[in-house]
């Protein structure tokens, strides 16, 4: 017999259910009420809501019952662990589907990059569906280590699990119809297209809507989002470990627009996902904040879906997956069981182990760096007043700025702990191409020593901070050696350090040992003074991130972002 033949006799009451959950609050996510009744399941679907018998009963014991929760908008690489372990990690947090991008290890390994992380997530107790990177390279201003060609990204459209194209960055290839561009965008007009539109206007929102991108989870202020809203779009509203955009977003919320705006991660740490949570934070916040918990839930789940045309998630209603959560409390969103497909899959915050796919060994050498030397770091400051990549804690825009710098006998930058000013080094690590970019960036307030990571957005080319030059050598060296990750050096000692050689991104070990690695880091960090109230690394990371406003650093050198072009220190 089929499943839908034994679905219709369930809800007609002719059929036992495999399950039914019984003595629960149950969310109207449509109506957003609380109802007493019922749920049958069967086949991992909810079959109906009323009076139903089953051969098991889940017992909710007076707890509300909720649809589980979708995160609109995440890159898994961010996390540092793979798709498989990521869903262990976040499973507890009641997030039981995911929209990911993998365009982090796609602008590392291309096509193969992309196809490991759809392998690695087959079989498991999450559903992970997939946005094609649509800028790879995101610019031609910095060296990256594949390029993805429409061509190169069509097959994939073939898998059940891709849903569209990933956050179009480039929005002058859009304004400009540029015919590469303009191939991503004909190519995936019956599918989703989501966007990213930091800093554009209204007009450029035109542009961006009439192409037919109609998600962004770039607003910083209220008036951005509606701005969005009133064009149709949907804005995901982000709490990331960098970005925190919900308390500024959520007084655009109202009663008549909720169902334009959902929640998304973007990009965040496992350490804070295993802290402070996925979007189960987002929704806790934004209780707090003062929102309906029914809309904050309904905003979680529901609205997701729909945005992105999942037919069977994001409510409790017949026909309809039976991904659904236990509730002990609304109000604080408190979580006692996690159900996929009627299947308790996490409970009192843990998860059983996933099984991993073993990347290729291509995959695992991505990275390729010059012996460097004190030569390589010489920044040529010819006039007092240099260009400064101001960082603004938890946020990923920087600010443009001048001020006056130390220099040597040779006229090269010395970093000052007295003025917050230090080294900036972005180097290309996957073409071997020897290209070293050097700036100064204020805002890290070292006292001495360096940091180094190959995790920076978008390129992922290696990118220190320090005080000191030798310190920036021998954080390169480790690097090498671990074949990417995280590292703090102090006087030439590894303080701590992260190893991830999936592509420089990803850690091999479970999330847990991952956890502790940045503890130590966090530690090391602190033993060189660095600021606790933002995560350096994480800042670290995108100041090479050149689509995002004012200025910032590439492998070729200092770019402003307003302009879209490069600069020199002392312009």
């Amino acid at each position: 017999m089929d499943k839908l033949t034994r679905r219709i006799q369930t809800a007609a009451g002719e059929r036992e259910a495999d399950y039914v959950i019984k003595n629960g609050q149950i969310l109207d996510s449509y109506n957003l009420e609380f109802i007493e009744a019922d749920v049958a399941i069967i086949d991992g679907v909810f079959a109906g809501i009323g009076n139903f018998e089953g051969k098991h009963v889940i017992d909710a014991k007076g707890k509300y019952v909720v649809p589980s929760l979708i995160d609109a908008h995440v890159h898994i690489e961010s996390a540092m662990v793979p798709p498989s372990e990521f869903a262990r990690a976040v499973l507890p947090c009641g997030v039981t589907t995911i929209i990911t991008d993998p365009h982090e290890i796609a602008n590392v390994s291309g096509a193969e990059g992309i196809s490991y992380m759809l392998q690695d997530s087959e079989n498991i107790p999450m559903d992970i569906y997939y946005m094609l990177p649509s800028s790879v390279p995101s610019t031609p201003f910095e060296n990256s280590g594949a390029i993805l060609s429409a061509e190169d990204l069509k097959p994939f459209y073939e898998h059940k699990r891709v849903l569209g194209l990933a956050e179009v960055m480039d929005y002058p290839s859009v304004a400009n119809t540029s015919p590469s561009m303009m191939k991503k965008l004909v190519d995936a007009q019956s599918k989703k297209i989501d966007g990213h539109a930091a800093g554009l206007d209204t007009r450029a929102l035109n542009i961006y809507k009439s192409a037919g991108i109609g998600t962004d989870h770039e607003c910083i202020t209220a008036q951005e989002a509606l701005d969005r809203v009133k064009r149709g779009m949907y804005v995901f509203i982000r709490e990331g470990s960098v970005a925190k955009n919900l308390k500024k977003l959520l007084p655009a919320v109202t009663e008549r627009n909720a169902r334009r705006f959902m929640f998304c991660t973007d990009d965040k740490h496992i350490d804070d996902l295993i802290t402070e949570g996925s979007v189960d934070h987002n929704v806790r916040l934004a209780i707090q904040e003062g929102l309906d918990p029914l809309l904050a839930i309904q905003m979680a789940s529901l609205n997701v879906a729909e945005c992105y045309h999942l037919s069977t998630k994001g409510a409790i209603a017949p026909g309809l997956d039976a991904d659904f959560l236990l509730l002990n409390d609304v109000s604080t969103f408190s979580i006692a069981q996690v159900y996929r497909a009627g299947e308790l899959i996490a409970e009192e915050g843990e998860t059983k182990r996933i099984e991993t796919v073993t990347p290729s060994k291509r995959i695992t050498n991505s990275v390729h760096l010059p012996k460097l030397t004190k030569e390589h770091l010489h920044l040529a400051v010819t006039d007092q007043e240099a260009n400064v990549i101001q960082v603004i804690p938890n946020q990923i825009v920087t600010e443009a700025k001048k001020f006056t710098v130390n220099r040597n006998d040779n006229n090269g930058f010395v970093s000052c702990y007295e003025k917050d000013l230090m080294k900036l080094a972005v180097i290309e690590r996957h073409h071997n191409t020897g290209n070293v970019g050097l700036g100064i960036v204020k805002g890290f307030q070292f006292k001495d020593g360096a940091i180094a990571t190959t995790v920076g957005h978008d390129s992922h080319n290696l990118i220190m901070a320090g005080v000191s030059d030798e310190d920036m050598i021998k954080a390169a060296e480790v690097i090498q050696e671990m074949q990417g990750g995280l590292v703090v050096v102090r006087n030439q000692e590894v303080l701590a350090k992260l190893p991830l050689p999936i592509a420089g991104l990803l850690s091999t070990n479970d999330y847990h040992s991952v956890v502790r690695e940045l503890e130590e880091i966090e530690l090391a960090l602190k033993e060189i003074g660095a600021p606790e109230h933002f995560n350096p690394f994480l800042t670290l990371s995108f100041l090479s991130l050149s689509v995002i406003p004012e200025l910032k650093l590439t492998d070729m050198g200092l770019f402003n972002v307003n302009a879209f072009r490069h600069i020199s220190i002392n312009e």
